[in-house]
């Protein structure tokens, strides 16, 4: 029988969609909706205990249920936000049916397809599809009401994700990726890994995770990163690693060559004017730059840099992300060392909104290279 786990450890947004499927299919079927539901987490191999707000049968064959979002010790801006599932019965083959309602987000690089992701698929089908009968099959529609407008203060937009929220993440655990006990979690991992190599990853987020496993990082040289770039940098010079190469977004690693090494918007931002003063550095002519400072994002701002660019027929992406990575990477040796009195050598790679590779610093090629790294082509360092 898998284990407990108290709730206050907090959940992941796909636990509590398919809390409240469980709990509308349950009221569909017996008129009654539970206040608990106990659901098989997967990953890890647990039992979580959801509470159900509300559930009410819409007729005959439809039902629906809420929970709310409790993602533990975290700033997470999806905390107590309600999540709805609505379920129907219709004659059919056995099939269970996922659907995304008002709030979940749209893959624009998937046609619109609903941003569900793969975790949140395996928990639906390994809980409701044993209660479908083969002559019938189960829609289910998630719904996060305030989903569009949380997006806003999200980089969803960046990733192809527009009109709500996804549904990821690998584990039904929420990781406090802004908590002390989450840093010091990252720390040992970090240490047990330099145990083993003097080159490691520091992949920032879900997507860096994700783009290294596809590009070939030896999964033991992998390190997940939250916001604390600065303290995990000093961290790893400390316990004698040689050698990182930072992977992650452009709009996230930007900050680092300004100076910033705490990546958490709510504490510093200054993207865009550190775009801009790349530009500016790079020699971009005055209208560009102007218009660069208004960009409403560093994604926009990367758009109108390639529009320039094809307009002109002049690489100004790569002369200004160029410059940024060896900025970035020259910056943080530079913290390590004014911090700790540690030598450590930095590379970058960062990629866009699009998933694919924008720049790779000089120091970050040779860390790439040594690792065998596969990834499509990008900006060679000149």
């Amino acid at each position: 029988m898998p284990q407990s786990i108290a709730a206050q450890s907090g959940y992941t947004l796909p636990v509590f969609a398919c809390a409240s499927a469980i709990a509308a299919v349950e009221t569909l079927l017996t008129g009654n909706c539970p206040d608990v539901v106990a659901l098989e987490l997967l990953e890890p191999a647990i039992t979580a205990e959801i509470t159900i707000e509300q559930g009410a049968l819409l007729g005959q064959h439809r039902a629906l249920a809420i929970s709310r979002s409790e993602p533990g010790n975290n700033l997470d801006l999806t905390r107590h936000t309600p999540v709805w599932a609505e379920v129907e019965f219709t004659p059919g083959e056995g099939k269970l049916i996922i659907q995304g309602g008002e709030g979940i987000g749209k893959q624009l690089d998937r046609e619109g397809q609903a941003a569900i992701y793969s975790y949140a698929q395996r928990l639906l089908h390994h809980h409701l599809q044993p209660r479908i009968n083969e002559d019938q099959n189960l829609a289910v529609t998630l719904i996060l009401p305030l989903g569009r407008t949380l997006a806003t203060r999200t980089s969803n937009a960046a990733f192809g994700v527009v009109e709500g929220l996804s549904l990821l993440g690998t584990s039904g655990i929420a990781q406090p990726l802004s908590a002390p006990d989450q840093l010091a979690e990252f720390q040992r991992h970090l240490t047990s890994l330099a145990q083993q190599h003097q080159c490691l990853v520091f992949c920032l987020g879900e997507n860096g995770l994700d783009l290294a496993r596809q590009w070939g990082v030896p999964l033991d040289q992998m390190v997940k990163t939250a916001n604390w770039l600065g303290s995990l940098l000093v961290s790893a010079a400390a316990v004698g690693v040689q050698e990182i190469l930072l992977l992650g977004y452009h709009g996230k690693l930007i900050k680092l060559a300004g100076g910033i090494f705490h990546t958490h918007h709510h504490l510093a931002d200054g993207r865009l004017e550190i775009l801009t003063a790349q530009a500016v550095q790079a020699g971009l002519p005055y209208p560009l730059v102007q218009e660069l400072g208004q960009a409403p994002t560093t994604e926009a701002g990367l758009k109108l840099l390639r529009q320039w660019q094809t307009e002109q027929n002049y690489p100004w992406v790569g002369k200004i992300y160029q410059a940024m990575a060896g900025t970035i990477d020259r910056r943080s040796e530079e913290y390590v060392y004014k911090v700790s009195q540690h030598r450590l050598k930095v590379g970058s790679l960062l990629f866009d909104g699009d998933r694919l590779p924008v720049a790779i610093s000089v120091q970050g090629q040779a860390m790439a290279d040594k690792l065998g790294l596969t990834m499509p082509e990008t900006y060679r360092p000149a």
